[in-house]
């Protein structure tokens, strides 16, 4: 009876502490993180910039890390679909959005309206600005005009000229882009809203639409081929890899000047630890040499800067277009 008594005294003894272990295992420090795969959520069709970079990190996080990182490509509503999914994630650093400046432009716009399903300033945190990507405004070749300012000159001298510019969805980079110039060149164009980038340069491609434009490293290779010409530049000054294409500020449309970036975020009340051992994984990922080797072939700056220079980056962003886009209902 005694012995039957001490192997089941022994028995729960056992259970408690494998129970304890558990719950040690769940609550573990930070360094044990990860112990199991993570996911990046890219909010874009496969085949654009944002697509790329995400691959190229989760790449060297996987190898780093121990643990598979996969790309997951939810695409829609600007992105809107896939920045919704890791708002709603648990906070646990397994969730991860890789997202560009189409966030802050769209969320502005569709949080104006009164559609947007979560708060980008608060439902977030930042993690790294993982490298800086110029935007480049495009056309077909066959669309008379060397750049953006003689556009503009041909739409207002013949106003019966009916062109298309195609964007990633309402509120996007060439959703303001398009309808800044409008505004500002006094011309009309009409909008074309596609899934991601890549479907867009598709029928720019094909002449289906006259007008585009993403980060440069995704349309690089067709610049350089003749396949798509570069209108403007939307940086503060020439780029290295386009010498010769004017940007938007020399042109007359400095309105239309911002910094293009992909960045990596993860769901708001995620542990700093979590964040800070995420956020050094980044900056190893886009310094690694061959990163930065494919980084540089398709123009794009490996930065790997600090979660709350991440944050101020997309605040000032926002507070920059959010009057543009109140202004011309960008919803």
């Amino acid at each position: 009876m005694l012995k039957r008594s001490l192997m089941c005294a022994a028995g729960l003894l056992a259970g408690v502490l494998a129970a304890a272990a558990a719950g040690a295992a769940q609550n573990a420090a930070p360094g044990a993180f990860p112990t199991r795969p993570l996911r990046i959520v890219v909010p874009f069709p496969a085949g654009g910039t944002t697509d790329v970079v995400a691959r190229l990190v989760a790449l060297r996080m996987t190898e780093s890390m121990g643990q598979t990182v996969l790309v997951d490509n939810r695409g829609g509503a600007g992105g809107t679909i896939g920045a919704d999914i890791v708002a709603k994630a648990a906070p646990d650093g397994y969730t991860l959005l890789m997202h560009n400046i189409t966030f802050p432009l769209s969320s502005v716009a569709q949080a104006l309206a009164k559609r947007l399903p979560f708060n980008a300033e608060t439902d977030f945190a930042g993690v790294s600005i993982a490298v800086y990507v110029p935007f480049v405004i495009t056309s077909h070749p066959s669309v008379p005009a060397k750049d953006l300012r003689e556009l503009g000159n041909l739409l207002r001298g013949n106003p019966k000229l009916q062109y298309n510019y195609g964007s990633t969805g309402p509120g996007s980079v060439m959703h303001v882009i398009g309808e800044t110039f409008k505004r500002d060149a006094k011309v009309d164009m009409v909008h074309i809203a596609f899934k991601g980038a890549a479907p867009l340069k598709q029928d720019v491609l094909t002449g289906r639409v006259q007008i585009g434009g993403d980060q440069l490293s995704s349309s690089l290779g067709e610049l350089r081929a003749g396949t798509l010409k570069a209108l403007a530049t939307n940086a503060s000054k020439r780029l290295n890899a386009l010498p010769d294409v004017p940007t938007v500020r020399e042109l007359g449309f400095a309105s239309l000047e911002f910094e293009g970036w992909n960045g990596l975020f993860v769901p708001a009340k995620t542990p700093q630890p979590i964040i800070a051992r995420l956020h050094k994984e980044v900056v190893a990922a886009v310094r690694h040499p061959d990163v930065v080797k494919r980084l540089t072939d398709l123009a794009a700056e490996p930065i790997g800067s600090s979660p709350q220079e991440q944050e101020a980056v997309l605040r000032r962003q926002m507070d920059q277009f959010r009057p543009v886009i109140r202004e011309m209902k960008l919803d």
